[in-house]
């Protein structure tokens, strides 16, 4: 698009509903000094390449003998301007100045004047072609010759590519503006084209394209053409618009005026076109009106016609802007509607009822029916060699609308035919090719009513195509299906399918089926018998299938209802009720035959009330005629849920996935916590783990512990929701909540891993799922966990397989031990339970489930074998932690009932904490600490009534970070060193105290103060070590003692060092603590969930510091 195109969109842009009178003014001045800038722009960059093509200085002579000639190089850059684009423009541009085409010009012109260009290649031509004709003189001569054949036609020749010329017009109009050509020598050509384009069109209007794009790239030079709104601009300021000045006047209306008298004759056409619309349109109306449904032939004609006056429409309308007229009368739309509008129509059932018939709704009741009649695998996929095949046409008339407007004749329903036989394909061929393929397609079609659903059905399909295609077992599936068992109607939607799944390859299996039915149909109506009800409801039933998969023509299936409601009496009644069940509602909903379906109701519910009938057939035209068009129904009032709850569950629930966490955590901190509603609503959503998809429920649990760190609020809250949500489908063990029990048991593990909730919690809800109602007692049947009930077990596997896999140590690691234990046992009292006996056995997969989730907690350990290993080895526990209890409170504790169970199991792994290891008491695990709250009940009443404010905690800076990362890996690097290093031996060795007895001084030696140094000198003299002692001179010991200094000197420094970073982290965690502490009773682990990202260390890793250094033995 060039620039005067891009212009005039931008122009034609309207302004907004809302803009004042002087926006909008402001808006117009600018549009136009922008266009009156870029226009000339253009002007002057075409007068100065004008003024360069017609005086140009071409160089001498002897410049040419210095350029090479040879025919290899010169053939090759012809070649390339036969296939010219404007990416070689510059590559072209430099061969031609080292090449001499003196004996090539003529060449060179046929080239680019045959190249096939492109709209956007034009401007690099013109360049080229300017390069080409300042260098060689006889360039534009052979150029002109070479445009004179291409554009030279007749009015009665026929244009073969309007493409070609719609280039080849503009890009010959451009070489004459910029002075290629002379307008004396390339003018007449050009009007001359103009001329045959316009007057060999006047009727068709075919040259369009042509025509148009030539007044909207060149029409400002040659007609002095400006977009219709950019002159009413420059009128309304009175603005002047710059002109193009190399072609005259005089000649720029002479152009203008032919263009004119082309318009004025398209907007003839286009009225013609018009008003033939509107008469094919009413005859339409008319024709659908009277015999209820248009012919296929009326509707193309409709759309032909309608696609034409479209086409036509656009043309006038774009020609209309750039010529700067209006189209007036022939611009309006056309006075029809497209979409074919129903009449309504009334029935009269009894007394003063009426019924409301009217198309337009949907034919089927739901999505899965509409998937299933309209959803048909493509068989062609497996058959890539697969043609298709003419369909197989019926020998049998084709009823069509004038039958149906006719009136039946007598007889043609008289008995007088034979009921159809389908000819034995085994007599047939007398020895078939191959038995195995025939025991193949007994088994086959043995197995063909066992399809009871989509899936099997169509895998049927596609194993017939691709197994037993043949023209015999095609013949033979026909009569199977056609001889299906009249009591056996769940069949026939499925053999229906079956059927429309072969169609498109396999016609004649389908239209063979349809004669047959046709056949049988006739057949049942012309006895007229009373006997052999079910074979004629079936037919009609089968009909009633394929018409709604679209195998039966529609039309039939009204011819059958006609009939039966000819003699509607008896059996007849039956099969035309069974028939409207069947594909009525599809028949009525269809545009095509809703007229007649809705005559034809109201046909059957007046012989109805004319008629003595029988109360049940009574039911049956009323429960038919009901089906096919119900009663409305007064619409219940549905509560209009707020926007913002809206908002909040599509983000959460439909949106929510890993990649755009940070954008939904973004959205939900800007939600209004302080208003109830909104909190409360948006809680509610973050606790529903089991509405969203199973692949984003890790992605709610982050984002709930990301949400935690600025709403103090949410984690509690949250988690408080989750396990009211546990205990209340406990109290209900209804399978209807067993999904939803997995999904939220699986949300909550996966809370538990962001440290949104303690250990504590987790053990409490496990215990819960085998103690909460469970008798333990085989005799007593318990309402909340009955015998057959074993979906605690999955639960209880669903939470560990989540979470389990953090209790590997400390103080969980030896409560998931215990709680295994007795997991195991409430496993085997289920599967010990006599409920299930051999006939009804304990459940597999339940089985499988339990393995696998101990195996993967505790690959070495021993499974229990049976219920009394697990009662042992709760005795066995019991024992270990409680030695000190006697088997009489034992006793006791047993006979409280149901719930000291429950009691019994929590107190044994609470108190396995504050008694076998009290400095456990209060951690949960090495991965994840908590901190309790230590404190009285009246604490905690204030810490519950305090005010809890939403806080924001400060991201550290880069630098820090980066700052503390560096900082760690050198004081790792430096412990690795330090653990590598082998200590010095030690040089200094006390002395003995039975020496220091012996060499204390009196005090005469201290007053005479000799000088020098002590030494003991420790000899071995035997086995036994002397010591003797003798004062050395100062000189010799000066440097043992300076090296004393030193290492005394080096150990402060260290232990200052030490003292210092330990001062420094108390520091850090008593102001995390303070900071995090300050929410009162909110949850422990607040402020610890968020885990920082892993940054690799650079360079190389170290072995020793990974795995410790190397021990030699």
């Amino acid at each position: 698009m060039t620039s005067q195109e891009k212009q005039v969109d931008n122009n034609e842009d309207p302004p907004a509903d809302n803009t004042t009178p002087e926006d909008t003014e402001e808006s117009d001045k600018l549009a136009l000094s922008e266009y009156v800038s870029n226009l000339e722009s253009r002007i002057k960059q075409k007068s100065e390449l004008r003024n360069q093509n017609l005086n140009c200085v071409r160089p001498p002579d002897n410049y040419f003998s210095k350029l090479d000639s040879g025919l290899k190089k010169n053939t090759t850059f012809v070649k390339k301007l036969k296939s010219f684009s404007a990416t070689q423009v510059d590559i072209l541009l430099k061969d031609l100045g080292a090449l001499n085409l003196t004996k090539y010009i003529s060449e060179v012109a046929a080239a680019i004047a045959e190249a096939k260009l492109k709209m956007s290649d034009i401007p690099a031509a013109i360049n080229l072609c300017s390069v080409v004709h300042q260098t060689y003189s006889e360039f534009s001569t052979f150029f002109f010759e070479n445009w004179q054949k291409i554009l030279t036609f007749k009015a009665t020749d026929k244009i073969m590519n309007s493409s070609k010329l719609r280039v080849d017009l503009r890009f010959y109009a451009e070489l004459i503006a910029v002075g290629i050509f002379t307008n004396k020598m390339g003018l007449p050509l050009l009007g001359n084209v103009l001329t045959v384009l316009i007057n060999m069109d006047k009727e068709d209007h075919n040259n369009i394209p042509i025509l148009l794009s030539f007044c909207k790239h060149c029409g400002e030079d040659y007609a002095g053409l400006i977009p219709k709104k950019i002159k009413d601009i420059g009128e309304k300021y009175n603005l002047p618009i710059p002109r193009n000045t190399f072609l005259p006047a005089e000649k720029q209306t002479a152009v203008r005026s032919l263009l004119k008298d082309y318009f004025l004759s398209l907007t003839k056409h286009l009225l013609a076109e018009r008003s033939q619309l509107q008469a094919l349109h009413a005859a339409n109306q008319r024709t659908l009106h009277t015999r209820g449904e248009l012919s296929q032939e009326r509707k193309d004609q409709l759309e032909q016609h309608q696609a034409t006056y479209d086409k036509l429409l656009t043309g006038a309308q774009n020609f209309a802007e750039v010529l700067g007229e209006e189209l007036g009368e022939a611009g309006e739309p056309p006075t029809l509607s497209l979409i074919v509008i129903e009449t309504q129509g009334t029935v009269t059932i009894g007394g003063n009822e009426e019924i409301i018939m009217q198309a337009g709704t949907d034919p089927w009741q739901d999505e899965d029916t509409r998937t299933f009649y309209t959803s048909l695998p493509d068989l062609k996929v497996f058959m890539p060699n697969y043609q298709m095949k003419e369909a197989v046409k019926s020998k049998t008339e084709t009823v069509t609308e004038e039958m149906l407007d006719e009136d039946l004749k007598e007889d043609e329903l008289s008995d007088g035919e034979e009921p159809p036989v389908v000819a034995d394909v085994e007599q047939e061929e007398a020895q078939p090719t191959n038995v195995s393929n025939k025991y193949a397609l007994d088994a086959f079609l043995n197995e063909l009513p066992n399809c009871i659903n989509r899936e099997l059905i169509d895998n049927a399909a596609v194993d017939f195509v691709l197994n037993l295609n043949t023209k015999n077992n095609r013949k033979k599936l026909t009569r199977v299906l056609f001889s299906v068992a009249r009591t056996r109607l769940d069949l026939l939607p499925f053999y229906s399918r079956f059927a429309a799944i072969l169609y498109p390859v396999l016609p004649d299996v389908c239209v063979d089926l349809c004669q047959m039915l046709k056949q049988d149909f006739r057949y049942h109506v012309r006895k007229k018998d009373q006997i052999n009800i079910e074979s004629k409801i079936k037919v009609v039933r089968f009909i009633g299938e394929l018409v709604k998969f679209g195998l039966y023509s529609k039309i039939e299936a009204l011819y059958c209802l006609k009939v039966l409601l000819h003699d509607f009496k008896h059996h007849h009644i039956e099969m035309a009720c069974n028939l409207l069940e069947t594909c009525g509602r599809y028949l009525y909903c269809n545009p095509d035959t809703h007229q007649r379906t809705m005559i034809y109701l109201q046909q059957m519910m007046r012989k109805k009330i004319v008629s003595a009938l029988d109360s049940r057939y009574v039911t049956q035209i009323e429960n038919a005629f009901y089906y096919v068009c119900p009663p409305e129904a007064p619409a219940q009032p549905k509560e209009e849920e707020p926007p913002m709850h809206q908002f909040i569950r599509k983000i959460l629930h439909e949106d929510l996935q890993k990649s755009n966490e940070e954008k939904i955590l973004r959205l939900m901190r800007k939600l209004n916590w302080d208003d109830p509603e909104v909190s409360s609503i948006a809680i509610q959503h973050l606790a529903g783990g089991w509405r969203v998809r199973a692949s984003a429920r890790r992605a709610l649990a982050r984002l709930t512990a990301e949400l935690a760190a600025w709403q103090e609020a949410v984690a509690p809250a949250v988690v408080d929701t989750i396990l009211e949500e546990i205990r209340v489908t406990m109290e209900d063990p209804h399978p209807r909540y067993n999904q939803r029990r997995i999904a939220t048991v699986r949300y909550l593990g996966e809370l538990y891993n962001y440290k949104l909730l303690d250990s504590r919690d987790v053990f409490t809800v496990l215990y819960s799922f085998i103690t909460f109602g469970v008798s333990n007692d085989h005799s007593t049947v318990s309402s909340l966990d009955p015998s057959d009930n074993v979906f605690r077990i999955r639960l209880v596997c669903a939470l560990l397989e989540t979470c389990g896999a953090y209790f590997n140590s400390g103080s969980s690691k030896k409560r998931l031990d215990y709680f295994l234990v007795f997991f195991q046992n409430y496993y085997w009292f289920k599967c010990s339970d006599p409920f299930w006996t051999e006939e009804n056995k304990f459940p597999i997969y339940v089985k499988y489930i339990y393995q696998e989730c101990l195996t993967s907690l505790r690959p070495k350990l021993t499974l229990f074998s049976d219920w009394q290993q697990c009662k042992d080895a709760i005795e066995e526990i019991r024992l270990s932690l409680y030695p000190e209890l006697g088997e009489e409170e034992q006793y006791d504790n047993d006979d409280q009932g149901e719930d000291s169970v429950a009691d019994g199991l929590n107190t044994i792994i609470e108190t396995d904490d504050e008694t076998d290891n009290p400095t456990m008491h209060e951690e949960s695990s090495d991965e994840d600490p908590v901190t309790e709250n230590t404190g009285n009940d009246d604490n905690d009443v204030q810490t519950d009534d305090m005010a809890i404010e939403p806080r924001r905690p400060t991201p550290k800076p880069v630098e820090d970070v980066e700052f503390e990362s560096a900082f760690e890996k050198m004081v790792m690097e430096n412990i690795a060193e330090r653990q590598r290093e082998s200590r010095p031996q030690q040089r200094d060795i006390a002395v003995p105290m039975t020496c220091r007895q012996t060499t204390k001084k009196t005090y005469e030696q201290l007053l005479q103060g000799k000088e020098g140094v002590e030494f003991v000198l420790m000899v071995r003299k035997g086995t036994k070590p002397q010591y003797k002692s003798f004062n050395a001179p100062p000189e010799l010991a000066s440097n043992l003692q300076q090296q004393a200094l030193a290492d005394k000197q080096e150990m402060e420094r260290v232990k200052r060092l030490t003292l210092n970073i330990s001062e420094r982290q108390e520091e850090e965690e008593y102001s995390a603590e303070s900071g995090g502490g300050s929410g009162g009773s909110g949850n422990p682990n607040r402020g610890q969930h968020v885990r920082q990202k892993y940054q690799h260390p650079k360079g190389a890793p170290d072995a020793d510091l990974i795995f410790g250094p190397k021990k030699f033995k």
